[in-house]
């Protein structure tokens, strides 16, 4: 049985975990695999390049820009095609504040659950 924070004598040992996200009427909006595509489009200049330094498909990197610009409303990533200097991609300003945004919740979350893990190293 559970007594001051042990369990049949011996200390418990629980953490609290998880990942957060951000949902739409149309399913994930904003996560943490989304804002890293993000930032490597943005270091890069380019879907592709991006897609291939997370070992991501570009069909599935285009798939999630796509989903990501429909969702917002306005671009988050501009694309040019190819030609003669080549195509590539950009973030627009309200990418750049998407990747803050989520940032902050991401920091915000983590703080949640460092205190509550502060709090169940005091027993449950």
């Amino acid at each position: 049985m559970a007594e001051n924070g042990k369990i049949s004598g011996k200390a418990a040992c629980y953490t609290v975990e998880g990942h957060i996200w951000v949902e739409g009427a149309e399913g994930t909006f904003l996560g943490v695999g989304r804002v890293l595509l993000l930032e490597k489009i943005r270091e890069y200049g380019s879907i592709t390049r991006a897609a291939g330094s997370l070992e991501m498909s570009y069909r599935k990197a285009w798939e999630l820009v796509e989903s990501m610009n429909a969702q917002a409303g306005v671009p988050l990533v501009v694309a040019t095609t190819g030609g003669k200097g080549g195509g590539g991609a950009v973030l627009t300003e309200a990418g750049e504040r998407a990747i803050r945004l989520f940032s902050e919740l991401d920091a915000e979350f983590k703080r949640f659950r460092e205190k509550m893990n502060g709090a169940l190293k005091k027993g449950v």
